[in-house]
């Protein structure tokens, strides 16, 4: 015998809608259905914490105020923070990096940058390193 078990009802303070955000750098979209009211901060923190336990490359970090959320409809500026992610109708995002510069002047403690050694990550160390294997005689 099976129970019948009325629905919940949904939530009614706003329509849902799928959204597609494309990552800067990344390999593909990512795809998520949200609320129309919710923050565009909100959509960027979850589509942070998506991307990281998809185990997306490259590596982003998980501060939202990292980050802008731009809609190709709405012109070239990003959205605000409080903003509505439903304000503008649009369904496609670009998700980017704030310019370092934009980052240092909102943020009060010093930044510093990290110099990387030439060739450090390039292909032909990487397969230098690994053919020469020592291999010790019998």
């Amino acid at each position: 015998m099976v129970l019948y078990r009325p629905k919940k009802a949904q939530n009614a303070k706003g329509n849902r809608f799928l959204i597609t955000v494309n990552v800067l750098g990344s390999t593909g979209p990512m795809r998520f259905v949200v609320n129309e009211l919710e923050p565009v901060s909100a959509v960027i923190d979850m589509v942070l914490k998506s991307y990281a336990r998809e185990g997306r490359l490259p590596v982003l970090g998980t501060d939202p105020n990292d980050f802008l959320l731009y809609c190709p409809s709405a012109g070239s500026d990003a959205l605000s923070p409080l903003e509505k992610i439903g304000a503008h109708g649009a369904r496609i995002f670009m998700l980017c990096k704030k310019p370092q510069s934009a980052r240092s002047m909102g943020d009060e403690r010093p930044t510093t940058a990290i110099v990387a050694k030439k060739g450090a990550g390039s292909w032909r160390t990487w397969i230098n390193k690994s053919l020469s294997l020592k291999v010790s005689p019998p």
